[in-house]
């Protein structure tokens, strides 16, 4: 009778996780991960050909829902087309609630993804805002309202100061609860901020 190849993979991803979050991707073993699921190292390319690929397995879903619900705040900003100035949509609270949503891929994430294509992750949703930002004043302008000319120098350095701040509850270990009440927080901080640098 065939051995359940499932019950075998969700074992090896669960040692996997276990040995990311302990040891970060870099000083992971291969070795170790096989000794907890309780196979041989040669049995995980059964199931992954790579350590990256384990890694992978592990972290896109969140790294997919988190762009998916960036995406979809995005395309609400430039579908509210009757829109003379910004407005709040809420996207804090909704983007915490997706890293504690995927708790432990977010940590593998932010926290441990050294040596892989992830590692720049932060820089990346950076870049994308700015591009996204960039874009709303561009619809803006051409609506007629006043919106000010950045410093690009300036402006990259609030977007990166903006998204790192997304991560600091995963980063400093606060519950849920607590994220939530620091996102609430967060929203009434950067809001009116933007709102006033931008000049909209």
């Amino acid at each position: 009778m065939p051995r359940d190849k499932t019950k075998s993979h969700e074992k090896i991803i669960e040692a996997a996780k276990k040995e990311f979050l302990e040891y970060g991707y870099a000083d992971a073993s291969l070795r170790r991960i096989a000794a907890s699921a309780g196979i041989q190292v040669g049995g995980l390319y059964k199931h992954f050909a790579s350590k990256d690929e384990m890694f992978e397995a592990l972290v896109e879903p969140a790294v997919k829902d988190f762009y998916k619900l960036y995406h979809d705040i995005e395309k609400e900003y430039f579908d509210d087309t009757g829109a003379t100035e910004w407005e709040a949509k809420s996207e804090v609270t909704r983007v915490m609630e997706c890293i504690y949503g995927h708790f432990d891929e977010f940590r593998l994430l932010i926290l441990r993804s050294q040596g892989t294509r992830y590692e720049d992750l932060k820089h990346e949703i950076a870049l994308l805002e700015e591009n996204a930002t960039l874009r709303y004043l561009d619809e803006l302008r051409r609506r007629g309202c006043k919106v000010r000319d950045l410093d690009d120098t300036e402006f990259h350095l609030l977007s990166t100061a903006y998204i790192e701040a997304f991560f600091q509850p995963l980063i400093h270990g606060l519950d849920r609860q607590k994220a939530m009440h620091y996102a609430k927080t967060l929203e009434e901080f950067y809001q009116p901020a933007w709102k006033t640098w931008l000049g909209i």
